[in-house]
């Protein structure tokens, strides 16, 4: 969320101090993220620590607090827990939020510097320890589960169709309407490929794994001793591995270096493993589909949301520039196997 949400200071002071027993003195609004409903602050105390509260808007699932305190508690120290309440829970409610707390980390985003050899080692073998922990059944159980449902691949078609046929006064609206009809071509092509590709997913009986689901550069965070974090936990799914490993030379996580070295090094620290290229090639589609039915939702079909609209409208105009993912999810589709190519 870009712009600060209709929540007094002290309101927001007042429940750190009463909910989670934080004498926070100073509370200060980050315009981060690409979740319209996701607000982040920081808390400074008068001491030394310093505090992270995201206020979370909408659904909340309880397993994006759970499920990182899991697996912290399983010294994977690549997750940062969330702090608990005075009554033991991982959040609270405040107003129309429910707000989450932890420790605050000094640090720059994969996004805003490039990861270092040893960076990329360390993300593998992140990953490979999440894709490896063992929770519960009663955690497992109340976590998603990888459909490979239409919804995007539904919502695009229907956006595709407004575009078409609505005229728009609001200028981010009305640009956004105009991009869709321009790249109708390859944003019907990216649509039918994932739902071939999943077609073919369903039927298949690839092992599902515990995976972060949104493990782009902006998730990864760097700290001041080069040590590396994974953060915000709002798409945890059960999915085969190609979920998380699909952003690996997907072009999400921005760096100098070909995707060719991305790879080499991230296995490194992950270890060998079979990659299924059909899930690879689905997951980069699926990705692209979502982000058109995420923004043009966002900006068709409401007007509010401020700077997010146009930032989200640039960040997915982005996405079909040369180089970048939609051409990246081309060049995995030429990859998939002889039978899947020819079927096709």
């Amino acid at each position: 969320m870009l712009e600060k949400p209709a929540i007094q200071d002290h309101q927001l002071l007042a429940c750190l101090r009463e909910e989670f027993g934080l004498n926070a003195t100073q509370i200060t609004f980050l315009p981060i993220g690409n979740d319209a409903n996701s607000a982040l602050f920081r808390a400074e105390t008068g001491e030394t620590s310093a505090y992270f509260v995201k206020l979370r808007s909408g659904d909340f699932d309880e397993m994006t607090v759970v499920v990182p305190r899991l697996l912290r508690d399983q010294n994977i120290t690549a997750i940062i827990a969330p702090l608990s309440t005075r009554s033991g829970q991982l959040w609270t409610s405040l107003d129309n939020f429910k707000v989450c707390v932890f420790p605050f980390v000094e640090g720059h985003t994969g996004y805003d510097i490039a990861l270092l050899d040893r960076h990329w080692i360390d993300f593998g073998r992140a990953l490979k320890a999440l894709h490896s922990a063992a929770l519960p059944p009663m955690v497992t159980d109340r976590i998603q589960r990888e459909r490979y449902a239409d919804r995007w691949r539904s919502m695009v078609r229907q956006f595709q169709t407004l575009a078409e046929e609505r005229q728009y006064d609001d200028p981010v609206a009305a640009d956004l309407a105009e991009f869709l009809r321009d790249k109708k071509a390859e944003i019907s092509h990216l649509v039918q490929r994932a739902e071939q590709l999943a077609s073919v997913l369903a039927t298949q009986s690839e092992p599902f794994v515990l995976c972060h689901a949104d493990i782009h550069g902006r998730n990864i965070l760097i700290d001041a001793d080069n040590r590396l974090y994974l953060v915000d936990w709002d798409t945890l799914t059960l999915a085969p591995k190609e979920r998380d490993l699909m952003f690996v030379g997907g072009g999400l996580i921005p760096n100098p270096r070909p995707a060719q070295e991305e790879e080499r090094l991230f296995y490194q620290g992950y270890g060998q493993t079979q990659i299924n290229a059909v899930a690879l090639s689905y997951y980069r589609f699926e990705r692209i589909v979502e982000d058109v039915a995420s923004y043009s939702e966002q900006i068709l079909m409401t007007d509010r949301g401020g700077k997010d609209r146009a930032s989200g409208l640039q960040k997915l105009m982005n996405q079909f520039r040369p180089d970048n993912v939609v051409e990246i999810a081309c060049r995995t589709e030429k990859q998939l196997p002889e039978p899947y190519r020819a079927r096709f």
